[in-house]
């Protein structure tokens, strides 16, 4: 009885929140539902209306939440890695490998100006500046302890920033539409909307081994189990399918999928704000601004140079290696006429390079600090 109790307060909590999603989303924002979201969530957790129903020391709706979105999240990335997005890669492996490093050590950099100029913790500031998108990072930040509210703040002012400067940036220098850049602007992934038989059993397919590989993930104690799990045993059926049957298999993927996703995990990281988790937001506000400015900056310099050196158009070399995530770059590549398969390659690599790899490195720096902290104070008490 308790269960479906809390399940139906969940259902409320997440219901009233989705509607700042909903609004938001009206802007045309691709990101708009998770942040609409999130907003209305953190308010309603920190006012905590008696309408609500929520209990005084409720810490946020079940977390299950929070997994089923990172599920759908990972099920949609997944599919992005396709045959296409493969031979792209072979075409210019050095390049993305090279950016691809480049805007990690450049995000590690950002990170550790916030951490110095600002009163956040270590853990929070690399997490908050990894360029791994709005729809993950601030679940990854929950999962290796860092402060959510901070992480979400940090990543959204950082999406909005390339969201509103990279386009005008590009048009600006734009002269000459390459025509092949045109033809190349085709759909996403291999989701379709159209209800059929096939592609509905191909989903079935992908949405069983992302559930397998989700359990295999939390077993094995991957950073992120539900994403992480999801997407790589997406990605490797989907690629395996592919490759027996000698194209792209299509699966019924209908776009309210994405906005469910980050509504559950809107709704659920914004339940666990508390009011404490904001102090010091003001400095956090200034120096995040200041180090994702220069984070888009260092990242369009480089890939201006990429795009020298290979030939690339510069219009999908700059979204190819903008920090602002999949759906938001991958949106803007089509309505620019951009190489929308290069440019989601790109980032759907770098999302999985940061969720695969930051989080045990996040967890070496933590115990090494840790470490570092407790050698000084025992050497400040000896000599005490």
């Amino acid at each position: 009885m308790k269960k479906d109790e809390n399940l139906l307060k969940d259902l409320w909590f997440i219901a009233i929140s989705a509607a700042g999603g909903f609004i938001l989303s009206l802007t045309g924002m691709s990101i708009g539902w998770m942040i609409g979201t999130l907003i209305v969530a953190c308010c309603l957790a920190m006012i905590r209306p008696a309408w609500l129903m929520m209990t005084p020391d409720q810490k946020g709706i079940n977390r299950r939440w929070l997994a089923l979105g990172q599920m759908i999240l990972g099920i949609e990335l997944g599919q992005k890695l396709n045959l296409s997005v493969l031979s792209v890669l072979k075409d210019h492996w050095f390049s993305v490998g090279v950016m691809l490093i480049l805007s990690i050590l450049l995000a590690m950099l950002s990170g550790y100006v916030l951490w110095r100029f600002s009163k956040t913790d270590m853990m929070t500031s690399f997490v908050g500046t990894a360029p791994g998108g709005l729809s993950a990072m601030p679940s990854i930040a929950q999962e290796v302890g860092a402060n959510t509210a901070i992480v979400s703040l940090v990543q959204m002012m950082r999406v909005l920033l390339v969201v509103l400067s990279i386009p005008f940036l590009v048009i600006l220098i734009y002269t000459k539409q390459d025509s092949s850049a045109s033809a190349a602007a085709e759909t996403l992934s291999s989701a379709t909307a159209d209800f059929r038989l096939a592609p509905v059993l191909w989903t079935a397919v992908l949405i069983l081994a992302a559930w397998g590989a989700c359990k295999a993930a939390k077993r094995l104690k991957f950073p992120a189990p539900w994403l992480l799990g999801s997407m790589l045993g997406v990605a490797l059926v989907h690629v395996g399918g592919a490759a027996v049957t000698g194209h792209d298999m299509m699966a019924w993927w209908p776009s309210q999928a994405n906005h469910v996703s980050q509504v559950f995990l809107g709704a659920t990281i914004g339940s666990k704000m508390y009011k404490s988790m904001f102090s010091g937001v003001t400095r956090v506000i200034i120096v995040g601004f200041v180090s994702s400015v220069g984070l888009i900056a260092a990242m369009f310099l480089s890939a201006l140079i990429v795009s020298k050196l290979t030939g690339i158009s510069l219009i999908t070399s700059v979204l190819a290696f903008a920090p602002g995530g999949i759906a938001e770059m991958a949106t803007t590549s089509v309505t620019l006429h951009a190489d929308s398969t290069f440019v989601v390659a790109v980032q759907v690599i770098r999302v999985i390079l940061v969720i695969a790899l930051l989080p045990p490195f996040y967890r070496l720096l933590h115990h090494l600090h840790g470490e570092k902290k407790d050698k000084e104070s025992s050497i400040s008490g000896s000599n005490a």
